[in-house]
This record gives structure tokens, C-alpha cells and sequence, in this order.
């Protein structure tokens, strides 16, 4: 990127020192170095100078103004008029950016026609006082960091409270926001009021800056939060294998505000999980019972989306294989958290801290650092395997088993390969016969019925109807020796489909508080 170029314009007797100390200031800087080159008039080779034609045309070709005002208005043309304030308002004409700085000193002596310069620019843009080159120095480096900053080149705010490039108040969802708010009032005893205007919850919030919103609002509240932050989304696969395989049988992108995002993308899950209908013994609703906790799928998700990192390109990730449940969120986890301690009790450390406020009080999450507990209890309580936490490559990874056939757990049962290939087939079709295992295996019936009865006495299959034709073999849970705790079903994969013409989700709501969830790392 080419280096933008800064114009020093003063009266170059009165300030000869502090020009120089500029340029030599702004060239040895590690950091605004990079960034800027400074143009000094009196670097010009004498033949070259036409006087006001050269300092002008430095002025058309420069990125930045500088001006420094003193005491004296310097030498007036034929008009009366100082090189300094022809090129004040040539920058003003010209519309660029202009940062003036004043040197302190007693205003009853300076010069009535730089008085008056003065007063016509403090009009038109801010000003700075400096005492001594030193103070300049300083005062120039934090104008340059603001302009750097504004133009996205470099940052001392966290993502999060930057103001959002390109978008204003309008960008913003009123009916979101009044969603929010009244579901805070219910879950948190959240002091506004539902009518309250979007601009003043904006600022009890932290998400507005100088009257604009900032990315989280914009991420929360935002009408369309992808045209600002395209990557903001979340991307499902289903597989029906252990494996990513090409073409994916069911893929949809989730997008919206975080709020439509993290219960959409629970619902796809949920939907392409198997469960079990018990019966109306203690109710008129038959229980159901997911493979894997409905609670530990949405705080996963939640994790993911609430702590991924939002200045990468990357999408957070949900794939449901044959055997597990990925969550993939862009980021490290932080420095004081290892994938160790998320096993123990630990304090809760936001990457995002606005937006997990936000989501806190909208009961999609708690702030104790109990979210991996709760996952990690709710899987054992079902017989599950515990949950698995990876840092991989810049990634940060959550996997939920769907049985407790794990890798390990199969090279410990010493299974076959005609029984591994079975048990690949069950966990992608759901249930096998003797005859479908002869088909995959090439086994003749009577090696079928050896390994099919194998399976069963290890507790890997459960077999379901009386021996022979009806008879077929569904993975057992954990444990479970009849395999008689309901009879798994699949709900149809349009579950999970978006309503037609509903791209982002139900607007101006928020879908639903997806249960008590731990949340947070």
C-alpha cells in the first residue's frame, strides 16, 4: 500500500524547527512510518519553484493537511493573503483531511490576520494546542493514530466496540431491539423499558459511538448484519459418514442477527438427530430423548458464536457425522484457558464481552464458566462419551459424541472388520438385518448370525422383533442390554429448512430463549 503523504503548512520561519521535527519524527516512528510520507515546501530543488503554483499543487497531491498556527501570518501576496491560509483553504476547497495545531503562547500578540485564520478554522474542524516540538510530536501522533483508525488501517478498540464501517442508526432493527429488551425485562429484570428509543438503548448497552452502532450492535440488532460482516454467519453440514465427503448430503448457511443464528442452527441439528418417543405414562405428551442432549448441542453452539473470532474470514462450523457433532469457531481460546481446564471448574473469560453480555441477558447464556461442566455432565448422565475440547490450527473445536462407540472404545471391543463396517452402516441407516449384512459384508448367513450375535452379547447392537424375518439390530445405548428405551426415529431433514421468503430468521423477534444453557467458556 502506497504511503500517504502528509503537507506541513505554517509560516516556515516561525516554525523551521518543528517542521523538520515532524518529518524526522514521523519517518523514525516504527508505526506511522509505515503508513505516512511527509512533504516539506523548502525540500524543493530551487529551479522548481514557482512560489504559489509549487506549494499549492502540494497541497492538490497531498493525502493529509497539517497546519500550524502560530504567532505570525508570514508574507502577503498582492492580495494581502499568506501562503499559510491560501493553502488552508485550498485544502478546504479540496476537501481533505485537515488536522490544525495551535502553539500556545499569548493571543494579544498574535498577528490580526492569523486571529482571524484562526477563527475561520476552528469553524470548520477541530484544533490542538502545543506547547513545545516535543508536545507537538505527541499531539501529532494521536491525530494521525484517529486517522489511521477511522479509515480501518489500524485499531486500539476490540472488535466489538468499533464503530460498524459504513452503517448508521437506521441499519439497526427497532423491533430487535424492543424484542431484546423485553426479553431481558423477563429473564434478567433489565432496567429499560420495552418502548425505550433505539439510540438511547444503544448507549445503556456500550453500542453506539459517536451516535453510530458499533459491530456488536450490529451483529445483535442488525437488519441485514451480513452486508457489514459477511463472514458473521453459520455454516451446517449433515454427513451421513464418520468423514467430510463430497457432495454433502444436506448443507445450509445460517445467517441473521447472533440471535437467529445459534437457534437455527440448534434447530438443523436436532432435526438430522435421532431420538427416541417414550410413552404417555405421566403425561399426554409422549416423552422424547435426543441421542445427544438438546441443552449441550445449543450451548455448544452458543460457545461457538459467542466467543469465535469476528475478524477472521472464517465461519463458525456445525457438522452432524455419522458417529459425533462438530462445532468449529474461528480463534484461540484465551491465554489463561487451556482445553485442560475447561474440564475443571474455572472462571468465565469473554473474548467477546459485549456480545456475551448481551446474550447473557437474553438467558441464552450464563457468566460462571460452567458451560463445558454442564456439556460434559449432561453427556454422562446419558451414557455418552464426555465432550472433547481441541485447539486445531487457529480453531477451536467441540465435539459431542452420538454413541459411545468411539474410536477407542471400538479397538477395545476388538471388533471385526465386517462388524466396524456394520456399525458404520447402523449409525448411517439406523438399523441392519442378517440379510443387509451379508450384502455389505460378502458373509455367508451363518458368519452374519455369529457376528450379528457378537454384536449384541458386547452391548454394540440391540436386537429388536423375534428371530428370524423381522428380526433387525439398532445401535445400543450405553449399558442398555435389550435395547428396549424407545424406538429411535429421525426427524425429517426440512425441519430444518427456513421458512419461504425468511431469510434471516422471524424479524423483529427473538425466535426463543433456547433453555437454560451454562454458557460461556
Amino acid at each position: 500500500m502506497p504511503k500517504a503523504s502528509i503537507f506541513v503548512s505554517s509560516v516556515q520561519k516561525e516554525f523551521a524547527a518543528e517542521r523538520r521535527a515532524i518529518r524526522s519524527f514521523v519517518e523514525a516512528d516504527a508505526v506511522l512510518g509505515r503508513f505516512f510520507e511527509v512533504f516539506l515546501f523548502e525540500d524543493l530543488p530551487a529551479a522548481e519553484r514557482r512560489v504559489d503554483e509549487a506549494y499549492l499543487a502540494g497541497v492538490d497531491h497531498c493525502d493529509l493537511y497539517v497546519g500550524l498556527f502560530g504567532l505570525a501570518y508570514g508574507f502577503e501576496d498582492a492580495l494581502g493573503v499568506s501562503p499559510t491560509e491560501r493553502e488552508f483553504d485550498r485544502a478546504t476547497l479540496q476537501g481533505k483531511p485537515r488536522l490544525l495545531f495551535v502553539k500556545a503562547g499569548d493571543d494579544a500578540q498574535r498577528h490580526p490576520k492569523m486571529a482571524a485564520l484562526l477563527g475561520k478554522a476552528g469553524v470548520q474542524t477541530v484544533r490542538r494546542r502545543f506547547a513545545d516540538a516535543d508536545d507537538l510530536k505527541h499531539q501529532l501522533s494521536r491525530s494521525l493514530a484517529d486517522w489511521l483508525e477511522e479509515r480501518g488501517l489500524i485499531q486500539h478498540r476490540g472488535f466489538e466496540d468499533r464503530p460498524c464501517a459504513d452503517a448508521a442508526l437506521a441499519d439497526v432493527d427497532p423491533a430487535a431491539v424492543a424484542a431484546f429488551v423485553r426479553l431481558a425485562r423477563q429473564e434478567r429484570q433489565f432496567a429499560l423499558a420495552e418502548e425505550t428509543p433505539v439510540a438511547e438503548a444503544l448507549a445503556h448497552l456500550h453500542f453506539e459511538h459517536d451516535g453510530r452502532p458499533t459491530q456488536a450492535a450490529m451483529l445483535l440488532f442488525g437488519r441485514d448484519p451480513q452486508r457489514f460482516m459477511p463472514a458473521a454467519e453459520v455454516r451446517c453440514m449433515h454427513f451421513h459418514g464418520t468423514e467430510v465427503e463430497r457432495p454433502v448430503p444436506l448443507y445450509r448457511i445460517f445467517k441473521g442477527t447472533l440471535f437467529d443464528q445459534v437457534d437455527r442452527a440448534a434447530d438443523f441439528v436436532l432435526s438430522v438427530l435421532n431420538r427416541s418417543v417414550g410413552t404417555r405414562a405421566t403425561s399426554n405428551q409422549a416423552p422424547v430423548t435426543y441421542e445427544v442432549p438438546p441443552d449441550a448441542v445449543r450451548e455448544a453452539i452458543v460457545n461457538a458464536v459467542a466467543h469465535r473470532d469476528y475478524a477472521s474470514a472464517a465461519a463458525v462450523q456445525v457438522s452432524v457425522f455419522a458417529d459425533r457433532v462438530e462445532m468449529r469457531n474461528p480463534g484461540q481460546l484465551p491465554p489463561s484457558l487451556t482445553p485442560e481446564r475447561l474440564r475443571e471448574p474455572h472462571g468465565s473469560v469473554a473474548r467477546n464481552a459485549r456480545v456475551c453480555e448481551a446474550l447473557f441477558l437474553a438467558h441464552y447464556i450464563e457468566k460462571f464458566g460452567t458451560g463445558t461442566l454442564m456439556m460434559i455432565r449432561l453427556c454422562r448422565r446419558q451414557g455418552l462419551p464426555e465432550p472433547v475440547f481441541e485447539q486445531q490450527s487457529g480453531e477451536f473445536v467441540v465435539t459431542l459424541w452420538r454413541d459411545w462407540l468411539t474410536e477407542k472404545e471400538l479397538a477395545r471391543l476388538a471388533l471385526n472388520d465386517r462388524q466396524r463396517l456394520a456399525v458404520m452402516e447402523v449409525r448411517a441407516r439406523e438399523r441392519i438385518a442378517n440379510t443387509d449384512y451379508q450384502r455389505l459384508t460378502g458373509a455367508t448367513r451363518k458368519t452374519a448370525s455369529r457376528d450379528l450375535d457378537d454384536l449384541v452379547s458386547k452391548r454394540v447392537f440391540a436386537r429388536l422383533g423375534a428371530r428370524g424375518r423381522g428380526t433387525h439390530y439398532v445401535l445400543a445405548a450405553q449399558g442398555d442390554k435389550n435395547g428396549t428405551n424407545g424406538t429411535p426415529v429421525s426427524a425429517p431433514a426440512s425441519a430444518a429448512e427456513p421458512r419461504k421468503g425468511d431469510k434471516k430468521g422471524t424479524k423483529g423477534t427473538l425466535p426463543r430463549k433456547p433453555g437454560s444453557s451454562g454458557g460461556g467458556l
